[in-house]
């Protein structure tokens, strides 16, 4: 044990002069026993610090949809659920929503839904031009799978980013989970993302059944390879309504691991820290930011749908009011003696 920690101590101290790190040394990270980690908890805080700052920034989420085309096997409002009530916003009450995100003090918001085949390129366009007129936001899209032809629509349009999650790196696993997805194509989607110019957000899911440690490590080293502007990283929690009902849940301390190390491979990303954290422990979204991580995503949805995006169960926040939402995150960053950013919080990396 002495001489694991020795090892992880002398990982530790490279990390704080470089993210240039072996997939044996994140191995090493991530296999620290779990009432030790605190060492690398404090070296990607130091990280972080340094590299962007004592500002954590809020991004409003507006989940708009839950219809989707795809069938993905941990996702709640896969296509196949039957058991649960659809609903989609109109582009009219996506914007309102944007509107009213921005006069609560937000300078991002998130558009996020199922795959749904009515909500085209175009559609998506129209949303994000009028919400740009009407606000200084800054908008991201997280809306799945499209050709190049309308990424560059919803570009055009005036989308500042992108997030699209890979959720393993693993070719094979991503086949089981994604029946009717591909795992190449995925990457192409996010090739393409780049090449457009967006500021480009990516991540997984730790603890997913059939996942190891090796696949972790992988995960963590894509995400360097992809250089992305933005890093997303949630533990796994099953959903009743699927087939992975039955799995054991990734672990917060795990989740925990690879956002600190994330923050060591990416100096200057934005990550952050996943509602999912807090759905495990209500202090999660706080460890996370400790550990690294210097974003948060308020759920802004209009209450009367929140609880139909139920991507896994318990998921926290789902009644409380948004101006509510927004004094609580506020208090709670203050608490760890950060502060809210007050600018767009646009990429930090240097195309």
């Amino acid at each position: 044990m002495v001489n694991i920690m020795q090892k992880i101590y002398a990982v530790c101290e490279k990390a704080l002069q470089t993210g240039d790190l072996s997939k044996e040394e994140i191995l090493l990270m991530l296999n620290c026993p779990d009432e030790n980690s605190d060492i690398i908890f404090q070296t990607a805080d130091i990280i972080r610090k340094k590299e962007v700052g004592d500002e954590v920034h809020l991004r409003g989420l507006i989940e708009f949809s839950n219809f989707c085309r795809k069938n993905c096997e941990y996702c709640g409002i896969r296509g196949k659920n039957k058991t649960i009530e659809r609903y989609r916003l109109t582009e009219e009450q996506i914007v309102d929503t944007a509107v009213k995100s921005e006069k609560l003090g937000y300078r991002t918001v998130v558009m996020q839904s199922g795959e749904d085949p009515y909500f085209t390129a175009s559609r998506i366009a129209e949303i994000v031009k009028v919400t740009k007129e009407k606000t200084d936001l800054a908008v991201t899209l997280s809306v799945g799978e499209f050709s190049y032809d309308d990424y560059k629509i919803m570009k055009d349009s005036g989308a500042d980013r992108y997030l699209l999650r890979f959720e393993t790196s693993s070719e094979e696993l991503y086949k089981a989970l994604h029946p009717d997805s591909d795992f190449r194509e995925r990457l192409q989607c996010l090739q393409d993302l780049r090449a457009l110019g967006y500021q480009v957000g990516s991540g997984f899911m730790v603890g997913l059944p059939g996942e190891t440690m090796e696949i972790l490590a992988d995960n963590l080293l894509l995400l360097q390879k992809l250089d992305v502007d933005m890093a997303g990283i949630g533990p796994f929690i099953p959903n009743e309504d699927t087939s992975l009902a039955g799995e054991n849940g990734g672990t917060l301390i795990n989740a925990l691991k690879a956002v600190a190390i994330t923050r060591m491979l990416l100096r200057n990303a934005h990550i952050p820290a996943t509602t999912a954290m807090g759905t495990l422990d209500p202090k999660g979204r706080e460890m996370a930011l400790q550990s690294g991580a210097n974003v948060v995503m308020p759920n802004v949805t209009p209450q009367e749908y929140r609880e139909m995006y139920l991507l896994y169960p318990n998921k926290i926040c789902l009644t409380d009011d948004p101006a509510h939402c927004r004094g609580c995150i506020t208090g709670k960053i203050h608490g760890i003696g950060r502060t809210v950013s007050k600018d767009h919080g646009h990429t930090l990396k240097h195309r």
